[in-house]
This record gives structure tokens, C-alpha cells and sequence, in this order.
């Protein structure tokens, strides 16, 4: 089978990965002064790019430290099937993440999964127990280490629709720009409020039973939620 008409564009933390990598790291290994970073950048004193990169030089740990702490961490359990789907129907997709490379690379072979096309922020080893980090997939204008808008515009330039699947904040800008959205968690609220056309998913074992009616244009998308002063307060809880 072989469909041209769709690439897919995937976030990596809390949609592939169980939980959010960097979280985790800085919750083993982070010297204090990252929750300040933390604080602020929810606040939108500053955006991820700047956050990330404060909180990824206050990380204390090895490489062996980090490699068996990226050994216990989980994946969804449909995404293997799910990509082995992808393959089938010819449909090419990339990670799009606003995380680690490292980290996204480790895991996934870690699962027997390394082949996928990953664009994310490069993280160095600097010193022995220091660590850096390098955005190059940043953009000029755009806060965020990984540009995922920048990325949907890659994708529509190779021809055909782009699907989206994520989770959270990161993923908002990149929703309002691509033809569908398979959706977790916090960007459920932000597709219905938009009006972006959407279908909810909870693991990727819904993503690979919904692909074929995606690919063939019976896919019908989650009914926008009207906005109202009163569903306004409901997605803001």
C-alpha cells in the first residue's frame, strides 16, 4: 500500500514517551534554580528555547547516569504497531520535538525503534558531569528550541496533507497550521476551542485504528465546541 498524500509529524514527550523526559531528568539529576526556570518560563517571562537550555546546564549526572535512567523509561504501547502501519502505507513521518535528541534516539532503540527522522535540540556533553544544550531547529521570531511550525511548512513543501500528533503546549502553534490532528491530552482543549479538526486519542493503538480512515477521507473530525462564557471557564480548569 503506498499513500503520498499524507506526512505525519509526531511530538515525542507525553505522546510517544510516557512522560516528559527533561522532568524527569531535572527531578534525579537537576541542581537547584530549575524550578525557577520552570516557574518562569509557565509564566512567559521567557519561552522553552531559554528555559531549557538554563535547566539542561544545571543537570548533574554521567553519561552512564543518564543512559540507565533513559533505560527505564516507557513508551506508548501502541507505537510500534503504529509505526510499522506508517511503513506499510508508505506514509513518511518525522519526530518533532522540543526535547532531547539524545534522549529520543536512546529510548526508542531502547524499544527496538531508531529509524525514524528526528528534528529536536542537540544536547552536549561538556565535562564529565556537564551538559549543554544546541537548537538547531530554531527560528528567528520563535521562542521555542524546536520550531514545530517551521517543520509543518517542511512537510507541506514535500506535497500532500500533514497529520499531527501531540500533546501539549508545544504542539499548539504547529495544530493551527496542519490539515488533521490526532490529539492527547492538554491539546484536546486547544483543538475543540479552535476549531482545529481533530479526533482525541488516548494511545497510539487508536492512532493505528484510525489511519486508514484518515488516509481515505472518511475520517470525520471531532465537532468543534462552540465558545461560550461558560465552556471558556471549563477549558481553562
Amino acid at each position: 500500500m503506498s499513500s503520498p498524500d499524507w506526512n505525519i509529524l509526531c511530538d515525542f514527550d507525553g505522546t510517544i514517551a510516557v512522560e516528559d523526559v527533561i522532568d524527569s531528568l531535572l527531578d534525579r539529576f537537576g541542581r537547584p534554580g530549575w524550578e525557577i526556570l520552570e516557574r518562569d518560563w509557565r509564566a512567559g517571562v521567557i519561552g522553552s528555547a531559554v528555559c531549557m537550555a538554563g535547566q539542561v546546564a544545571l543537570l548533574d549526572m554521567s553519561r552512564a547516569e543518564l543512559d540507565r535512567h533513559l533505560d527505564g523509561l516507557h513508551i506508548d504501547h501502541g507505537f510500534a504497531a503504529f509505526v510499522k502501519a506508517t511503513i506499510e502505507y508508505g506514509i513518511p513521518m518525522e519526530i518533532v520535538s522540543d526535547g532531547l535528541d539524545h534522549a529520543i534516539h536512546a529510548i526508542l532503540a531502547h524499544h527496538g525503534i531508531d529509524s525514524l527522522p528526528t528534528v529536536a535540540n542537540h544536547l552536549n556533553q561538556v565535562d564529565t558531569r556537564a551538559w549543554n544544550l544546541t537548537s538547531p531547529f530554531s527560528a528567528s521570531g520563535c521562542r521555542s528550541g524546536t520550531c514545530k511550525c517551521a517543520r509543518v511548512e517542511v512537510a507541506k513543501a514535500r506535497g500532500g496533507k500533514t497529520l499531527l500528533i501531540g500533546d501539549g503546549a508545544s504542539d499548539f502553534c504547529a495544530a493551527d497550521r496542519v490539515d488533521f490532528v490526532f490529539a492527547k491530552n492538554r491539546l484536546i482543549e486547544h483543538c475543540r476551542a479552535a476549531g482545529i479538526p481533530y479526533v482525541p486519542i488516548a494511545s497510539f493503538d487508536e492512532a493505528v485504528e484510525l489511519l486508514p480512515a484518515l488516509i481515505d477521507g472518511t475520517l470525520l473530525p471531532q465537532t468543534a465546541m462552540p465558545m461560550t462564557a461558560t465552556n471558556v471557564q471549563e477549558i481553562s480548569v
